[in-house]
């Protein structure tokens, strides 16, 4: 039987994978983190610092300050907590001062540290499971509200404390508790970010004021397109161990993009052991939902190994005659082709089949004379043959090696193909006594390629460790597709007070076919300096190129983005950091008078922060002030826009954005999780005046569980609200007498409460229940998209039953 040997989560490198003879008893799965180096002399007196802390994460980072293999079984050292280590001294004398009071003992043979709370028995490891990577720690099965590392922001992999950067983790265990089983739901419960609807399909998420254009899927990036759309916020988290959030400016890795954030999606890994999990679940408006779960060995010493997802989900909705179906399939194989490299390769498989959808919005605000029209919140102003359906299928494949010397090498392919067929209506007063559907039809698919090579690894420089990340990526998207906006109508006259979706679908004829390239390339480097022990310096460099090529006018860009952070370890506890950021964005939608493109967006990320970390890493705290200053705003050229027979353009604006937000996640005692945040930001344009009114100024975010104890330990509790500011948005209100005229539309402050139990039934069932929107609040998620409005979710409950076996 073979050990797969895991990584520290707070190394720098790859697990190894070796197959080892220890003297362990036959139930013990060991876990391995090595780092080793040849001729390493056992005896030799090193500086070691190791904080007391959960013992598993402690010995993780004995093996890495250490370079030596530590073996050991998870279940031995479950629920106990080390003893600090700090000085110069013996591996064999820090690693017993480590384990003292914990009832394990070890035993040191060679580069291997074997940890047993049990005695020996001569026989041989089974496989283990590796909890971290180098996209960092695995959230899954830790029942945590935060990670233990991340890599998100540079490609080191660090903690969050270490991180110069605002960064928040949706986890596995929170998705689980509140039943986030789409984006849009862990994007409601990630601090500080407001999530948009513009219609049943389409929904925009916003950070510091600017929307989120940036993807990645563990770590290779890729640019969502929001104006038609292809399936990235309409991903379902069945396949996901945790969503990564980074704030600000992000172009040291992402290259392109908007400067509001990245949202990276970490997919679930195979497992050593076998496990697998059946999920059922029912709710309010039809909602109907299964899951199933497999992973394990696939061979018998474990040195092949996979796991393959399955969701579905049928659900109805509170808007009338709206439906939509959506399926899930994920498969990963992973292969250990030497104890030092690793071969992942997977597939995943996404599709969403709505009925019914709308479009620019759910109902237009005002009516054909100028008065605000009054209609329930279930108005759907789509026809039932609407529909925006939604594709997404990828192949992807890893290969990683880790040298003796602690140096990692990793090169990253994903091939993906976003999809969309969308004949879409909507129905509209013409007068006050006639109206008509509005009908348009696109189809297309964008085709993308990336590419990620990159070395990663320590070095000494005067007399101190260093870490340094050396990478190049390619990546060549390709978007190819027909919009249909010549339509022949039939019978087109409708009662809009008596509207129930039944309309006579039109006759289509493609106007415009759409052929397009873009093509990215970077070269990057970070390094992180140890000044001293308690100040690290991180500078990198991206040498980013964009060209875009085909049916717009050809665009190239080339931008060389900065990267710069500074931590400096005040305590035990608290890190002041600071950091700047840098990220530019080609707008090839946006036209100035003479059409041409307007210049790159480009973003500036200044920041400010302390973190903390408390009870050994198990919870996490951030404090941050930023500022994003930003050139070339896509602004409407009203002057222009005014005049008759014109085409719509647009104009450059400069913009700052400035705020702070606070963060907590993690167990506060123990069976008690939380993650909340506080977030306020202003935006002004370089007169002066509010820029991004409809995201609020405030907003607070708490969520929470608590595992009860003694005879109630079955059952666990937990809810959590949000709150934000109000918002406003001007909008055109064309029947007002006299020729139309603007409005301020204001959605006034309001709370959105959310409650959670779940039962453990028996070992293997348990049972969830969820209600959202509690006091069932009357709220906008958008409102001034083509002058309509969208209607937030009224309350609803999900009740779902659990099964691992």
């Amino acid at each position: 039987m073979s050990v797969r040997l895991g990584l520290s989560p707070l190394s720098k490198a790859l697990s190894m994978r070796r197959a080892l003879n220890v003297n362990l008893k036959p139930c013990a799965l060991a876990l391995a983190v090595s780092l080793p180096l040849s001729g390493y002399v056992q005896a030799q007196e090193i500086e070691i610092d190791i904080p007391a802390q959960p013992l598993g994460t402690a010995l993780q980072e004995f093996g890495r300050q250490t370079n030596l293999q530590v073996l050991y079984s998870p279940t031995d050292v479950q629920g106990k907590n080390s003893t600090a280590v700090k000085g110069t001294q013996e591996p064999g004398k820090a690693i017993a001062t480590l384990l003292k009071g914990t009832g394990v003992s070890y035993g040191l043979q060679g580069n291997a540290v074997t940890i047993s709370a049990i005695a020996s028995s001569g026989l041989e490891l089974g496989t283990t499971q590796v909890t971290a990577n180098q996209l960092g720690t695995v959230t899954e099965g830790t029942g945590s509200y935060t990670p233990g590392t991340i890599a998100t922001a540079t490609r080191l992999v660090l903690t969050p404390r270490e991180t110069p950067q605002s960064i928040s983790v949706v986890t596995r265990q929170v998705m689980d508790d509140f039943g986030l089983d789409a984006i849009d739901d862990v994007m409601r419960h990630t601090p500080g970010i407001t999530v948009s609807t513009y219609d049943t399909e389409r929904t925009n998420y916003y950070s510091r004021g600017f929307s989120i254009v940036n993807f990645q899927y563990d770590g290779i990036p890729t640019l969502r397109d929001a104006q038609y759309s292809a399936g990235q916020t309409l991903t379902d988290m069945a396949i996901y161990d945790r969503v990564e959030v980074l704030k600000g400016a992000t172009g040291l890795l992402t290259g392109a993009g908007g400067p509001g954030g990245t949202i990276n999606l970490i997919r679930k890994k195979p497992t050593s052991e076998f496990k697998s999990s059946i999920e059922l679940g029912a709710g309010s408006w039809d909602n109907y939902r299964s899951q199933v779960d497999v992973s394990g060995p696939l061979t018998e010493t474990g040195n092949v190994r996979g796991r393959a997802v399955a969701a579905s989900q049928d659900k109805h909705s509170f808007l009338d005659h709206y439906s939509r179906k959506t399926g899930v399939l994920y498969g990963i194989l992973e292969f250990d082709l030497d104890e030092n490299t690793l071969l992942t390769v997977g597939a995943d498989y996404q599709d969403s089949d709505p009925k019914g959808s709308s479009w620019t919005g759910t109902r237009t605000i005002f009516d054909a004379t100028g008065k605000k029209l009054d209609l329930p919140r279930s108005f759907n102003n789509g026809p039932k043959w609407g529909s925006w359906e939604q594709y997404s299928r990828t192949a992807f494949a890893t290969l990683e090696h880790t040298f003796d010397n602690g140096w990692v090498t990793k090169g990253q392919y994903n091939h993906q193909i976003n999809g969309y067929n969308a004949p879409l209506g909507y129905i509209s007063q013409d007068s006050a006594t006639a109206s008509s559907i509005y009908a348009r039809k696109y189809v297309g698919d964008t085709t993308s390629d990336s590419l990620d090579v990159y070395a990663s690894g320590p070095f000494e420089l005067f007399g101190r460790e260093h870490e340094l990340v050396i990478g190049q990526s390619l990546s060549i998207s390709k978007w190819k597709a027909k919009d249909y906006t010549a339509t022949t109508y039939f019978n087109n006259s409708y009662d809009f007070y008596n509207w129930h979706g039944q309309a006579i679908e039109p006759l289509w004829t493609a106007t415009k076919i759409n052929d397009e390239t873009t093509r990215q390339t970077g070269t990057y480097v970070t390094g992180r300096f140890s000044l001293t022990d308690e100040l690290h310096l991180l500078l990198g460099s991206r040498v980013a190129n964009y060209q875009v090529t085909g049916t717009s006018d050809t665009q190239e860009s080339g931008k060389v983005v900065p990267y710069a952070g500074l931590t400096y370890d005040l305590n035990d506890n608290f890190t002041a950091y600071a950091s700047y950021t840098e990220i530019f964005q080609p707008q090839t939608q946006y036209r100035t008078r003479t059409r041409t493109m307007l210049d790159p967006n480009e973003g500036k990320n200044y920041e400010l922060g302390l973190k903390g970390e408390f009870f050994d890493g198990r919870l996490n705290s951030s404090l941050a002030y930023f500022e994003v200053h930003e050139e070339n705003r896509p602004l409407a050229d009203t002057a222009w826009n005014s005049q008759p027979g014109v085409d719509f353009s647009y104009i450059g604006t400069k913009t700052k954005t400035k705020g702070y937000e606070a963060e907590i996640s993690g167990e506060l005692a123990r069976g008690w999780q939380l993650q909340a945040g506080y977030t306020h930001k202003i935006a002004r344009d370089d007169d002066g005046k509010k820029v991004a009114t409809w995201e609020p100024e405030d907003q607070v975010s708490f969520y929470t569980t608590y595992k009860l104890q003694g005879n109630l330990d079955k059952l666990t509790v937990g809810g959590g609200a949000r709150w934000q500011s109000a918002g406003w948005q001007t909008v055109n209100n064309w029947g007002y007498p006299g020729g139309g005229r603007s409005e301020k539309f204001t959605q006034a402050p309001y709370w959105l409460v959310d409650l959670m139990t779940r039962y453990q039934v028996t070992e293997n069932l348990s049972a969830t229940l969820n209600v959202n929107n509690l006091f069932d609040k009357h709220y906008y998620t958008n409102i001034g998209f083509y002058d309509s409005a969208y209607p937030g979710d009224p309350r609803n409950v999900m009740v779902t039953t659990r099964w691992d076996f």
